[in-house]
């Protein structure tokens, strides 16, 4: 994929994602660059591609707000008057399960920056991934058993008991298109490995993000959290964010609610997880190298996640993640689709291995 640029990205986003047609009016709520979230030339190169499809284009700066983000009157007016909405902004995701003015295409972008624009996760094809996405939907729907470990030490199983009927959330599209279904957690027992705890980007809170210097084990049991495990200075440290996230916001602090994997060869992250937490939450989860349990809260996506970092996911004997790698040719009707999208097959036969894990110390 030699050719990969920015603007083929948006155009991706707008004909394979959005389904855009010559006369339809976008608009773009953007939030500044200054809240070091996304970057400022993403706008002007989705504008572009656009107006060259013939769109009306409008953009408004919806700004971000951590603590109570709102859809003012005013901003539902701009928004009753688009046919398609693109978020360039932490709102889309804020507001996810609000009251998004019905018969819109609303779309929320994962692409953080230009160069994400240009990079092979926002070049492959979106049709593929949506694909690949309904095939492991339909495999996990039918599994008997998911066995999930990691080089750390993690070790879960369980039946998936899966929610594939449409839900309220259908109305949002998300570009690109980068996890399968969550899987509900409370059919899932185990040991989960993790180095550090961090937020979910639902709500903000003080000390967002807590590394431990060896991993804990969080012990967990049908979705419930059962306790921490492992060097006890750092299982206590854990035990006490809990605690205290949960009582802050009033949350059922045992609550596991759901776990995916990323399934998008493409989605780097060429940046220092550590500069930015809640960044690195928002985009890198779609690679295949992490594993992302929602927990803390009896809702999605909870308030405190665990990654696991190169999971292999067994269903049914078949490995389809390797330590890390996502075999999607494996699947059913997964070599099929590669087939018919060679810039997808290309981006499994090299992965982007950058999750913005750098060596610490």
């Amino acid at each position: 994929m030699s050719d990969m640029t920015p603007e083929r990205g948006a155009y991706n986003l707008l004909v394979n994602c959005a389904r855009a047609a010559a006369g339809e009016r976008l608009l773009i709520a953007y939030e500044p660059a200054e809240f070091g979230y996304f970057d400022a030339d993403s706008v002007n190169v989705v504008s572009q591609a656009a107006r060259q499809l013939g769109l009306g284009v409008d953009t408004i700066d919806v700004g971000f707000n951590p603590d109570n983000p709102q859809l003012s009157p005013d901003l539902l007016a701009r928004f009753e008057a688009a046919d398609i909405i693109l978020f360039l902004a932490r709102l889309g995701d804020q507001l996810r399960f609000s009251d998004m003015p019905q018969d819109k295409k609303v779309i929320v972008s994962f692409a953080l920056t230009k160069e994400m624009l240009g990079s092979g996760f926002s070049n492959g094809h979106h049709d593929a991934f949506m694909e690949l996405k309904a095939d492991i939907n339909a495999v996990l729907d039918a599994a008997s058993e998911v066995r999930i470990t990691c080089p750390l030490g993690t070790d879960v199983s369980g039946r998936p008991v899966m929610n594939l009927q449409p839900s309220g959330d259908t109305s949002i599209l998300r570009f690109p298109m980068s996890v399968f279904t969550p899987v509900p957690a409370h059919s899932f027992s185990g040991r989960v490995a993790i180095s550090f705890l961090t937020g979910t980007g639902s709500k903000y809170y003080d000390d967002y993000t807590i590394e431990f210097d060896r991993p804990v084990f969080a012990m967990m049991e049908n979705g419930r959290l059962q306790r921490f495990d492992g060097d006890p200075a750092n299982a206590a440290r854990a035990e006490a964010h809990y605690d205290r996230v949960a009582n802050q916001l009033g949350i059922d602090r045992n609550f596991v609610h759901s776990w995916h994997a990323g399934i998008h060869p493409g989605c780097g992250y060429p940046w220092d997880m550590r500069e930015n937490y809640e960044r690195w939450g928002g985009s890198a989860f779609g690679n295949p190298r992490i594993l992302h349990f929602h927990t803390c809260g009896a809702y999605a996506p909870g308030e405190i996640s665990w990654n696991v970092i190169d999971p292999s996911i067994e269903i049914d004997g078949v490995t389809y993640w390797n330590h890390g790698t996502f075999h999607a040719e494996r699947l059913p009707c997964g070599q099929s689709i590669l087939d018919r999208h060679p810039c997808a097959a290309a981006l499994f036969a090299h992965p982007d291995p950058d999750i913005g894990l750098r060596a610490v110390g």
